[in-house]
């Protein structure tokens, strides 16, 4: 999607060398760069984040993102990478480029991310599908390193056990932080003798999870675990994550606690619109893209911003859809929208008039929209 962006969104890429490859499962390796002296301040990232990587693939050149494995006191940037079918350009990444290659890696971006808090005491816990593991384990490393008060839980699902990314290493967290770190591995095509652990990562899984995994806190035997949980971190495909989020706010985890990172393009809500709007038709709209300026007219706002501007074929970037990612972030110059819940914009963007247009109601006859933000 990097060179779908507005200029005012696109990343600075850098030359980075290759420092290690990893065959992790049959569909899944890391990369590890080195980071120059020169490049440290750039560099520069937190627990969460991701990487665009620039690279050519049969002819044509790509641009994909991943999430950081590194947790931001480690010396080097590691990412996890999935090769999801044959003909797919990240089997060309892993087989055409080798230790002391160089790639072109842009700066570190995204907000799935938390404020540390080390004097605290926290329950933080993770739910991850397959190659979701990516920015969750950098989180975990990260806490475990910064964190010596917080416990954390990891439920993590793949289809089967010797497909598993990551494994070695997160046992190995788990073996050296027993008293504070937690994992339950979760099988959807294989039998391991346990029905509690076969089957997908979804909301009646979490109800399990609360009273089979959860439920006696040791420090306080009159609490729940469940009840003492402060985050929660969720990455993985569209369904997972809306049926996971679901189930933690229905369990009485705010939503403003409940974190989510998507892996793949996403058309629908995360959770369910609860409001109405009064209905406005023929709403005029101006919008400034890729240095253009253009204008239209809306039937009605029956339908989001953004996707009314793609049904009439209009370039604007997106996406999630969802509010995840904030390809279609732009600025409110002239009119009323209602934003719906996000998962990127702070109260403060909010205030500054900035929108998503993928989670706007237009509430104006006009509107006028600046995704260059300029």
């Amino acid at each position: 999607m990097e060179n779908l962006l507005p200029k005012a969104k696109q990343a600075e890429f850098h030359l980075l060398k290759l420092a290690k490859k990893q065959e992790l499962t049959k569909n899944t390796f890391s990369l590890e760069f080195e980071i120059p002296k020169n490049l440290k301040s750039q560099f520069k990232f937190e627990a969460g984040q991701y990487v665009t990587l620039k690279y050519p693939s049969k002819g044509k050149m790509y641009y994909n993102d991943f999430s950081m494995t590194s947790a931001p006191y480690e010396k080097n940037l590691s990412l996890g990478i999935k090769i999801n079918q044959e003909e797919s350009s990240t089997k060309d990444l892993f087989h055409d480029f080798e230790v002391g290659d160089f790639v072109e890696v842009s700066t570190p971006k995204g907000r799935f991310t938390l404020v540390s808090k080390p004097d605290e005491f926290r329950t933080i816990i993770g739910f991850a599908g397959g190659i979701g593991i990516t920015p969750i384990l950098s989180h975990f490393k990260n806490i475990l390193h910064n964190e010596p008060r917080t416990r954390l839980f990891l439920f993590y699902g793949n289809k089967t056990r010797d497909g598993v990314p990551f494994k070695k290493e997160i046992d190995e967290l788990a073996e050296q932080n027993k008293s504070r770190f937690h994992v339950h591995y979760f099988y959807s095509r294989e039998k391991v003798g346990n029905a509690f652990l076969e089957g997908r990562l979804d909301e009646k899984k979490v109800g399990l999870i609360i009273n089979q995994l959860m439920m006696i806190d040791d420090t306080d035997e009159e609490s729940r675990l469940w009840d003492s949980v402060d985050e929660v971190l969720i990455c993985g495909k569209g369904e997972m994550i809306k049926s996971l989020a679901n189930a933690c706010f229905n369990h009485g985890i705010p939503k403003k606690n409940i974190h989510f990172e998507l892996f793949e393009e996403y058309n629908e809500d995360i959770y369910p619109q609860e409001k109405e709007f009064p209905v406005m038709e023929d709403i005029e709209v101006e919008f400034r893209l890729f240095d253009q300026e253009y204008r239209t007219t809306l039937k009605n706002n029956k339908m989001r911003l953004l996707q009314q501007l793609l049904i009439q074929k209009y370039p604007v970037p997106y996406s999630c859809k969802s509010g995840i990612c904030g390809s279609c972030e732009c600025i409110l110059e002239e009119g009323e929208v209602e934003l719906l819940e996000n998962e990127y914009l702070t109260q403060k963007e909010e205030k500054s008039g900035k929108i998503l247009a993928c989670m706007s109601v237009v509430l104006s006859k006009k509107i006028k929209v600046n995704f260059d933000l300029l």
